[in-house]
Formats: C-alpha cells, structure tokens, sequence
C-alpha cells in the first residue's frame, strides 16, 4: 500500500503501524498469553484488538530499538502528531494532536496531569525517555472522561517499573554523540512475590546547535535577536516507583519522577533557563466485592522555571497543579461495565509576573457504560464539569463497534469536548508600547468530532485507518500581534493509517496522516491553515535481525506547513533518514549505533529556527531479561 505525499520529496512510504507487543499498564505484569491491554482509551483495561478509539502503543522494546534522544523524536511522526521544535533537543516544543491546538492534548504520567498552568502546554523536551515504560496516544475527543485540554486526545506516559518475583534486576545505558552528546542511565529493579520497585537515575548533555539562525537583518522576526552561538543543554533526572499487592487483590502503588534541566537558547529578552519537572502520584485499588472495584488516586505535578540573560536573573514562573479522583467499576453482567468517578483539579502559579488570577479549581463527575452484544460494542460517556472561573461544562460521547469474522472491525463515534483559556492567554501582563499580550474576556473553546474507523488484528500483521471531522468553536489562536483571540470557528478534517507486524525476516511499522486544518470564521484569515500543522506526513520504520546483529532504518516525510495565522511563513515540506544497527555482544549487553538525519537535511518545523544536521550516536546498553 502506498500514499502519495504532495509537497515532500519522496512520493510514497509504505503504511506500517506501531504497536507490536504492548504490555499491560499495571505495575504488575500480565501473563504472556494475556493479549495485550491499553487503559487510556475508557480509564479502564481494554484489549488493544477490542478498543473502539485509534491507539497508537510505544513500548519499552520499541524505545530500545529506536534509539531516540528524546520524546520529541520518538512521537515524530505518529499518526495524527505534528511537532514544532525550536532549536534541537532540550528547546521548547508544541505537540499539535490531529491538527488541533498545542494545548488541546491532555498528558498525563502514571495518571497525573502535566503541563505548565500558566501557558497549559507540557513540556515534552523535559521529560526523560529513559524513565519511559510505555506510551499509550489516544486521538481523539476524550473530555467526557477526562475533562478539559483533551480535544485533540490523550497521550499516556507509564514510568519504568520492576516486577514482581524478578529478584533485583540491575539496568544501564552510556550513549555519545555529536555535537558533545552524552547521556547515561543506571537503574535497579526488582521485586517479591507481592511487591515490586524501581530505582533509576540519568543525565543529559549536549553542547547544541545555534537554535535560531537569524542574522543582524532579521532581528524583528523568529527569535528577536541576533546571537550566532551554540545553545547547550543539560539535565539530571530520577524516578522510584514501588507498590504492594495483598492476596486479595488490594493493591498499593506510588511514584515519583524529577527532572532538573539548564538550557541555553537565542533571545532578546532572555537567552538562559533552569527547569524543573516533577511528577509524583498514589494508588489505591481495591475490590470490596467480586464485581466491584474501587481506585483512589492522588498526584501533583511543578512546573517550575527560572530565566536569565547572559547569567542575570530576570525572572521566575512556578505552577503547581494538584488532583484526587475516586473511580468506580461495577461489572452489571457478561460484556457490560459501568464506570463513575470524581475528579478534583486544583491550579496555582507563582510568579514575578503580575496575574490578576493565581489559582482555580475545576470538579468533573463522569459515568461512562461499556457493553458487547455478540459483534457489537458500544462505549457510551458524560461528564460534568465545573471550572470555578468559567462555570459548567457537559461534555459527551457515543462509540460503537461491529466485529466482523475474520478479526474485522468497525468503528464510529461522537464526541464534544472543551478547553479553558490558559492564566497566559488571561492575564499576561502587556509591555508599554507592545500590542495586548493577553485578552481577560477570551471564552472556553469548544468542539465537535465524529469519526469513521476500520482496523483488523491477524496473525502477524494488524491495521487500521480513520478518518474524521472536528469543529471547534471560538479557537483561542494568536494573530500577528502575538494577541489572543476566539476564532468563531474551525475546521479540522483528517485521515489517519497504522499497519504494521511482520513481513518475511523484517519487522515493519508506519504510520500516515492527512489533514486539513482551516480557519472558517469568515474573516481575513478565512480558509488559512492553522499554524504549524503538517498537512501531509507518513513514516516507516524497518528492522531485521541476524543472529546477534540487527538493522533498521527509520524514514519519515513531512507536508509543508504555515507559522504564522496569515501563512505569509511558509515552511517547506522535508523527509529525514535515520539509519541504526546493533550488536547483542554478550547475553543482555549490547552496542548500539544510530546515523540521524542521515541525509543531512536542512529544515525547520519553527520559522528561522534550526534543526540538527546529520549527527552520529553510539550506545552501550545492558538490558535486564523479562
């Protein structure tokens, strides 16, 4: 099958998908013969060949075959993911989910949201891909279980953990590169016949590139400044996790994970930054009947981030988001599971920055019923929400699924969402002379989506294509002022494809997305695409083994885009090579090797903002057996 891709340069990627043997998202692990399971998509263990909503699962196995540096190159080129980097690894990143807004996708880390309260995006460049278990990319509308922020879907990242019954398991990983690229982790693991734990530090250097390539003409444009130098970062990350399982199946879990980063980048205000991530959260299941079960959760996450220029402290901006939640699963009878739940968010900032607001709350309750009669499926979901500043919001969801012999399934669904304006969209202070950096009377966004599916689950292969329509009413977006404003509305229709197992002695996994993000508002910018979306983009990933030796290349193509509410900035469509080997040199050690951007393409998913050149990598990694 191939996908003719307008505007990049190669004219076909065969369509693969990603997932090949996902593991269960409990800390304890799942017997092999179970089929493998996702929990994002309804809040409740689904088999990945029943879920009636596109997933896309990334797992530990993946992530040590790809050899990313980062989460940002990891997601690159998923079904239905549009990234914008602003200068290599550790430089500021949005994610646009299907077309939507960067802060349109709900991120959660073993259940806990993340992401800065003041600007609501989350920041994929800080979190360590290291620490990563498994990813779980849910796309689509998700607000009646979720809340706020999920338009666009859910991305779930589940930490590393131990096992029970492993015995202590060390792990560890050495990797240099290019451009000064060093990065190390070292891990224990482990567990008894009812507990299991996880220990895990890491760390990241890189000397950069110069993120922005402006000259001394174009200091009014991109970055605002002319600063021709390389743009380093470093960071230091560590997680633990741990829980207990009683007999009677009471299970108690906890986890904490930390990131602490410096990054240099090109600016006229500001050019120096320290960040802290931090995500810890609790978990209590237990089963006060045979068809009940009970999860108490409780979590928090900081945002934190102190900016200088050239070693003067200029500023600082802490936010901190707290939750608890109370989930209930009641088996009603063969095929059918009722969910109902609280869910409490509390927002605070604090910052030098003057916020007429610094805190909110929000309080959702939902319910969502889950049934199989004989081929079908049906997944039907409300919720209620109330934002202590903008009120109450319902939101709702009907799904249904055919299951046709010969593992054929069908799919269509309805969904409406919303999202809150974000404290900086609010409240950011104007500078004198400057245009409004910020609107106090900005309404929520709302949205509307339907959507068409059609996937199969056979031996050795699996696919599945979906297709779909958003509206979503007054868009907070940017204009050339960088003031936001409520777009009346837009227009997101797309089309997206996974397939992938295992062809002869190769294994083969793509994805391909098409999208058309438009304003329809009727005004100047009617009929524009929204800014730094990708309209076109596959990719295709290729690995084979001999023996104690494997390869595997990974080529992605990307669309042109826009940067700007006007698409006066045109970014040009582009496609990377990377190239990988490995040598399994004694059991569980291995040496590995990657070539990215292998061509030495020269792009740009950010206007006058530069990506790295062709840069090679080289790993030593012991990996523990399971």
């Amino acid at each position: 099958m191939y996908i003719k891709i307008p505007g990049a340069p190669f004219a076909f990627l065969t369509l693969l998908t990603a997932s090949a043997a996902a593991t269960a998202a409990s800390p304890m692990p799942a017997s092999s013969d179970l089929k493998p399971v996702v929990v994002t998509a309804t809040r409740t263990d689904v088999s990945l060949d029943d879920t009636l909503a596109p997933v896309t699962v990334l797992t530990r196995d993946d992530i040590a075959r790809l050899q990313p540096t980062s989460l940002v190159g990891l997601l690159e080129g998923l079904p239905g993911v549009s990234l914008a980097n602003s200068g290599g690894i550790g430089q500021q990143t949005s994610l646009f989910l299907r077309g939507t807004s960067s802060t349109h996708t709900l991120v959660l880390i073993d259940g806990v949201r993340v992401g800065s309260v003041s600007a609501g995006l989350a920041a994929f460049e800080q979190i360590p891909v290291d620490q990563i278990e498994r990813i779980e990319v849910v796309r689509g509308p998700r607000s009646s279980l979720y809340g706020a922020d999920a338009i666009g879907g859910v991305i779930q990242i589940f930490t590393r953990h131990g096992q029970a019954g492993e015995g202590i398991t060390p792990s560890f990983r050495l990797t240099g590169g290019g451009h000064g690229y060093r990065d190390g982790q070292v891990g224990l693991s482990g567990g008894t016949r009812h507990a299991w734990y996880n220990l895990s530090v890491g760390g990241t250097y890189t000397r950069g590139i110069n993120s922005c390539k402006q000259g001394a003409g174009t200091v009014f444009a991109g970055c605002f400044t002319n600063e021709p130098d390389a743009d380093g970062y470093r960071s230091w990350n560590g997680l633990f996790n741990a829980g207990y399982r009683w007999d009677n199946g009471t299970e108690l879990a906890g986890n904490f994970l930390r990131n602490k980063s410096y990054v240099e980048y090109d600016g006229s205000y500001q050019n120096q930054s320290r960040h802290v991530q931090q995500v810890a959260g609790a978990r209590l299941r237990l089963q006060p009947t045979a068809a009940w079960t009970v999860t108490l959760t409780a979590g928090q996450s900081l945002d934190k981030a102190s900016n200088y220029k050239n070693g003067t402290f200029v500023g600082y901006g802490d936010s901190r988001r707290n939750q608890f939640g109370w989930q209930n699963d009641i088996a009603l009878g063969d095929g059918q599971l009722l969910t109902v739940g609280l869910d409490d968010q509390h927002e605070h900032i604090d910052s030098d920055t003057a916020y007429l607001r610094t805190a909110r709350e929000d309080v959702g309750a939902y319910a969502q019923y889950q049934a199989s009669f004989g081929a079908n499926e049906v997944q039907i979901s409300g919720r209620r929400d109330h934002n202590q500043q903008f009120g109450n919001h319902n939101t709702g969801a009907l799904a249904w699924g055919y299951h046709f012999d010969g593992g054929l399934l069908l799919t269509a669904s309805y969904g409406t969402a919303f999202h809150a304006p974000t404290f900086n969209d609010l409240y950011y202070p104007s500078y004198p002379g400057f245009p409004p950096s910020a609107d106090p009377n900005l309404k929520p966004e709302k949205s509307r989506n339907v959507e068409l599916g059609l996937g199969a689950v056979h031996t050795h292969w699996h696919w599945r294509v979906d297709a779909y329509r958003n509206t979503i009413r007054d868009l907070i977006a940017l204009d050339s002022h960088f003031t936001p404003g409520n777009i009346s509305r837009a227009r997101i229709r797309g089309a997206e494809a996974q397939v992938g197992g295992d062809v002869g002695a190769w294994r083969v996994a793509g994805y391909a997305t098409w999208l058309q993000p438009e304003n329809r508002d009727g005004g100047p910018n009617d009929g524009n695409w929204l800014p730094r979306r990708a309209g076109r983009s596959a990719r295709i990933d290729l690995d084979r083994t001999f023996g104690a030796f494997s390869v595997g290349t990974t080529v992605s193509a990307y669309g042109h885009r826009y940067d700007d509410a006007a698409n006066l900035h045109r970014l040009g469509g582009y496609t990377t090579v990377d190239l990988r080997a490995s040598w399994q040199f004694r059991p569980r050690w291995q040496l590995q090797a990657r070539l990215a951007n292998a061509l030495d393409r020269d792009y740009e998913t950010v206007y006058y903002f530069n990506q790295p050149g062709r840069t090679a990598y080289l790993t030593l990694r012991y990996t523990p057996s399971r």
